[in-house]
Parts: C-alpha cells; structure tokens; sequence
C-alpha cells in the first residue's frame, strides 16, 4: 500500500537530510567477502517484515529457523508486523536511525530508500555468491538504481487476460490462444468486449484495469497498457516525465482506455460485487492470486469450463509489470555479511523452492520455476512466461510514490471527468518533475 503522496515525501525527505549527516551510528561499509564476526562471538541479526497470510507466515518461520540450526553463530531475530503499520514503521527506524538489519521492501519504493541512503548495496555480494544468471534481467532490474542491486528477489506476481468462456461460446466467438507469446491485440479485445456488451442485462465487456483505486496498485495494471502501445511514463533514470508520458504512443494508449468507457461504453466505472464469476462480466484483467480465490469461493465457476486464461493483449509489444515484496539490508547495519547470509539463504534456488512450495507464488529465479511442473503448465505457464520474457520495472523513482498518484489523476480526469488529454498530461508532467526537483540535494 502506497502513502499519501505529501506524508511520503516529507518522512523522504527526512531520511535523505539523515542520510547527508555524520552521526554516532555512522560506519564504512561492509565488503563482500569480509569476516562476519570473530567465531566464538554470535551475532544477532533483526528482520523485520509485513505479516502476511498463514502460508507466506510458515514459511518464513521455516525459513528462519532452518537458518538459525545451520547457522549456530548467527541468530535472525524476526519481527512480523501488520501491513497497515509496517511501512510507516520501517520508515520512523529508518530516520531515528535505528532500523533492522534486514527489511521486506515493495519493489517499487526500493528507489526512495536507496536514494536516502538508507540501504545497503547489493551488488557486490550478488556477484560473489548470488547467482545473477538465474533471475531474470528485467527482475533484476526492477531492483538496480544507480547502477547498483539494493534488493534481492523472492517471488514474483502476474497479471493475464480472464475471459467467460461459455459467454464467447455462445456469440460465436473464437477464443484467445493459450500461447503465452500469441497474445490476441487490444483492437481484438476490443471487438470481443463489443459483442459480449449488454448493460441492458446487465453484462459489462472488459475492465481491462481492475477499475480505479489506490494509484500504486492499480500503476501494476495501467501502466503495461501504456508500454503495450509503445508509450513510457518516465526517462529510464526516473528524473523527469517529459519527453516519455507525453509521447504520440502514451497519448494513444491514454485514449484508447478512455474510449473502452467514454465511446465504446464497454467498461463501467462500477461493477456489481465479484461480476466475473457472476457472469456480468465477459473479460477481466486480473492476477495469478485471483485463481486460488476463484477456486475457492466459486467453485461452481470452473477454470477450463467457465472461464479461461490469455496472455495479456498488446498493440506494439508484449508488456507486463513486475517488482514484489524483496529483501533489503540496511546501510546502517553492522552485521551486513551475516545479514547477506541470511538473504541469500531465503532468496537463493533452495530457499525460495522452500518458500514457493508454501505459499505457491511464483518464484523469481529460473531454476526454481523451472522445477515445479504446474508452474510450466497452463495456466500458470501464461504468469511465468509473460514474467520471465517481458516482465518490465514499474519507473524506477525516488518519487514512485508522487509519481504514480500524478498518473492515476491524469487518467481519472481523462477517463471519468473528460478533461483534454494533453492538458491532463502536461499537468502530470509538471506534478512529477516537481517532486523531483523537490528532493534533497546530496
């Protein structure tokens, strides 16, 4: 969950004054490779996490204690904590200057904390031990900032097309492929949802974005929309807008989900409660969490029966967002070659088959995926494929948090107030080169 845009950037900015002073707790950095501790003293390493479900809970705890038993000269002391308190947490130890060792950080504010100087580069350690060719590049990437890897990747999540089969059945309609690199193109979708749309009776074509919400969360499923035309939200460095959300393509993606509501009328601005496996909604975009949850309070709608599973559509190219919840090591730490062991031990081949057996997520290194034959069937295939070939970083920005609510504005007054499109993106630019310049000056 995203803050507040004003709330974010004033503790950032917070962080990043800290961050430029001298204090007691101020160290050189810790090498790659470098002695852990003398080996009769043990040393204690504190992690601290969001608490999750049941499945993701046991596995940690499994994790931690396999560790601990292998491990008799470090000692991982976890702390989970709720999800509503955990970032605004993270982000008081970090600016009081007395953060865990090891955190769980959300992908897309890796940025901001490594631009505070508030974690520890990876990068080093990576290429000693941590098998880089086993995770994808564009994984990989959504971690690097400045040319440096601040995180280390666990899982991975996807999004894909879900469509009611019995409902293209009956209008005659072919079905999308299954091939995870045959996607059908929008103008495709399109058609479709045109056929399938009758409000009369109340069945809506496509929500081809899960509708509009928290601007962090719904940036996972507008933003490939914009790279499937060919469009970018920010410059590759994440300094500025211009010249990117106000490109020809970014402009046609903008339009064209406008158009889905405005002049095709196949997308509401509401939708009935669950109208997918209710039968109101013909297509839906959707992640490969939502296939437990269907199964499970469902079970009358069945996968292969009722609905099936797409890649998502493109217009250009093939895009998907990608970036979890990963491991970071703080740069005030003064255990960082244990707390590496311990990262590398949880997001390494045999850590994260452990953790991904649990929990069932899709594991971001290729050996692991590679191991688990549903995760290389369909429907899953479609998830990790998309992820693994076109899996893209959301912008990688200090100002993620600004960024994204700078967008979603701009797509809400185009798509739900009518507001001229070039104004709207003129202003979002404005917004965001604003908060940049904004952050303080190292």
């Amino acid at each position: 969950m995203i803050s507040k845009s004003k709330v974010v950037l004033s503790v950032m900015l917070a962080i990043g004054l800290l961050a430029g002073c001298g204090s007691k707790g101020d160290h050189a950095q810790p090498q790659a490779g470098s002695s852990v501790a003398p080996k009769e003293e043990k040393v204690s390493i504190t992690f601290w996490r969001n608490s999750g479900n049941d499945a993701e809970n046991s596995a940690y705890d499994k994790l931690v204690a396999s560790f601990n038993e292998a491990h008799p000269n470090i000692k991982v002391e976890m702390s989970p904590i709720p999800f509503a308190d955990y970032d605004t947490k993270v982000r008081t130890a970090i600016a009081s200057g007395n953060p865990p060792d090891i955190m769980a950080i959300d992908g897309p504010n890796m940025a901001s904390y490594a631009q505070a100087g508030a974690l520890q580069p990876l990068t080093a350690y990576f290429k000693k031990d941590g098998n880089l060719e086993d995770i994808p590049e564009s994984t990989i990437a959504t971690y690097t900032y400045n040319n440096e890897i601040y995180m280390a990747p666990l899982t991975e999540s996807s999004i894909a097309l879900f469509y009611n089969k019995k409902m293209f059945e009956a209008k005659g309609i072919p079905l999308p492929s299954k091939n995870p690199e045959e996607p059908w193109t929008w103008d495709q979708v399109l058609d479709a949802a045109k056929k399938l749309n009758d409000p009369a009776k109340g069945v809506y074509g496509i929500d081809p974005a899960q509708g509009f919400g928290n601007a962090g969360g719904t940036a996972y499923f507008k933003y490939p929309i914009i790279w499937q035309f060919g469009g970018e939200i920010m410059s590759p460095d994440g300094t500025t807008s211009k010249g990117y959300l106000d490109k020809p393509e970014t402009k046609k993606a903008l339009q064209f989900f406008s158009d889905l509501y405005n002049e095709h009328k196949v997308s509401s601005l509401e939708y009935p409660p669950d109208a997918f496996p209710n039968g109101q909604l013909a297509i839906t975009v959707d992640g490969s969490w939502s296939l437990g949850n269907l199964a499970d309070k469902f079970p009358n709608f069945k996968l292969g029966e009722d609905y099936d599973i797409a890649p998502l559509p493109k217009e250009t190219q093939q895009a998907v967002a990608n970036g979890s919840w990963s491991l970071a090591i703080s740069s005030k730490s003064k255990n960082a070659d244990a707390a590496w062991q311990f990262v590398n031990w949880v997001t390494g081949a045999e850590g994260a088959k452990t953790y991904t057996s649990i929990t069932k997520d899709i594991p971001a290194r290729y050996s692991v995926a590679n191991e688990v034959p549903e995760l290389n069937e369909y429907p899953m295939n479609i998830f990790v494929v998309q992820n693994q070939k076109f899996g893209r970083p959301r912008p990688i920005t200090p100002i993620f948090p600004q960024m994204s609510e700078a967008v979603n504005k701009m797509i809400e007054e185009v798509t739900i107030g009518g507001r001229n499109l070039d104004t709207a993106v003129a202003e979002a630019i404005n917004k965001i080169d604003r908060a940049y310049d904004s952050l303080p000056k190292k």
